[in-house]
């Protein structure tokens, strides 16, 4: 009998429902053990796409997590995260696992795939071939595994690709896949569209049994998009969204990207949710926001909904209200106004050096909690990569402060060069809101 009610504790808790807990000398150990391989299926009824987790209805309240906190996803209610690899050099791909199953999280599993912009040439015969065992372990490793989800075959290979052979790739690997994984469907993203990669994709792509898009400020085009490339048929994960693209926004009179403060963010994550994803009931089978975690790219507050020290951002709030209709009981502080001697970053502000300049950030609080305030002052950064590769993060540089008091900071401008100066506004409850303005200096 207790097997029995292990058994059935165990599947309830891979389906994210409710139940009582297990009996007291059944470990989390033990239930792992007697999880059995999940079996999931892309539906199709009527036109309308579906994915199936045991039989069950599983929507996708997601998000983008490499090195990003899984108990954080949980209590916020997500019920799954997307990686870019099995194997990310802090964990093994079991151990990611694991701990997602450990919390109740389903995985698409990211596969290393081998980018033409990066020097592979899908035209090398015997390096595709190997590529293509390397990945067959990985996927005898990790096929039985009780949080496994999907497979994502790369990611963004489109991304400045010239030779359509690495389609062949994928549809080979996704080939080898069923072969050995009945269990679980693969897909591939792909970094926005154009004629020749949907063409690629409808004519060499066939095995891939969902396809992913990734876009950001202009993801809420992506209804008009499908419809214009004739994919509104088939079934389709957002698998990248988020903030404004470093290539979206507006730059300084030096060519320098202005950055949205976390509340602009924040509102834009919900309206682009509301726009291009949730509406479409039909073929759209969830999505994973990027990036659960940190990351330095452009700056070190750009992609990630949290800070660098684990602080939560704005856009968390918002996550938390798209995945349970309600907003947290303690929100976030919002950014209402930032600026350095009255002028925004959008006025491209050029400083003369050494001399005393005034930055102020107007913070509002839901609840009034009390606002710590902190400021960081960057070089602006030289290590720029395309496609969302690694990059250094900027030199900190000293700042030289006059006075600090309640969100006014007076600062005396550094030497000649390209900076952002960094505001950060906590409120004591592991939140904080951020912003910063890039300036020049001659």
């Amino acid at each position: 009998m207790n097997t029995i009610f292990t058994l059935c504790f165990c599947f309830i808790t891979l389906m994210g429902c409710k139940t009582d807990k297990p009996e007291q000398n059944t470990t989390k150990l033990e239930l792992n053990k007697l999880s059995r391989v999940t079996k999931v299926t892309v539906n199709n009824t009527k036109g309308k796409s579906q994915l199936l987790v045991n039989n069950q209805p599983f929507y996708i309240k997601g998000a983008g997590l490499e090195f990003g906190n899984i108990p954080a996803l949980a209590k916020h209610k997500g019920n799954s995260f997307r990686t870019w690899r099995t194997e990310n050099g802090e964990q093994s791909g079991k151990e990611v696992l694991d701990e997602a199953h450990k919390y109740g999280l389903m995985v698409t599993m990211g596969i290393e795939v081998a980018r033409e912009r990066h020097g592979f040439d899908y035209n090398d015969e015997a390096a595709v071939k190997e590529q293509k065992e390397r990945i067959r372990k990985e996927v005898l490793e990790f096929k039985d595994h009780p949080a496994l989800l999907i497979w994502a075959i790369g990611n963004e290979l489109n991304l400045k690709y010239t030779n359509s052979k690495v389609w062949d790739a994928v549809n080979d690997i996704s080939k080898m896949i069923h072969e050995i994984d009945p269990n679980h469907p693969t897909t591939t993203t792909l970094a926005g569209f154009s004629e020749e990669v949907v063409k690629d994709i409808k004519e060499r792509c066939a095995d891939i049994d969902i396809l992913s898009y990734q876009l950001y400020g202009s993801i809420n085009k992506l209804p008009q998009i499908l419809k214009h490339y004739g994919l509104t048929g088939r079934p389709y994960m957002v698998t990248e969204w988020g903030a404004t693209g470093h290539w979206e926004v507006p730059k300084t009179s030096w060519d320098i990207p202005i950055e949205e403060n976390s509340t602009v963010k924040a509102a834009n994550y919900l309206k682009r949710y509301e726009i291009a994803i949730e509406p479409d009931t039909t073929q759209c089978l969830g999505s994973y926001v990027f990036l659960w975690g940190q990351k330095q790219e452009r700056t070190p507050t750009w992609y990630g909904v949290f800070l660098e020290d684990g602080k939560e951002t704005e856009s968390v709030d918002v996550m938390h209200y798209i995945w349970n209709k309600k907003w947290p009981k303690n929100r976030t502080p919002q950014v209402e106004s930032f600026t350095i001697n009255d002028k925004t970053a959008y006025e491209s502000i050029i400083l003369e050096a050494q001399q005393e300049q005034v930055a102020f950030i107007k913070i509002q609080d839901f609840e009034n909690d009390k606002i710590n305030y902190n400021w960081e002052l960057l070089l602006e950064s030289t290590d720029l990569k395309d496609g969302g590769d690694k990059e250094e993060r900027p030199e900190s540089i000293n700042i030289n402060i006059t006075s600090n008091k309640n969100g006014e900071l007076k600062f005396k401008s550094p030497k000649k060069g390209m900076y952002r100066l960094f505001a950060y506004a906590d409120d004591g409850n592991n939140h904080a809101a951020t912003a910063n303005i890039p300036f020049k200096v001659e």
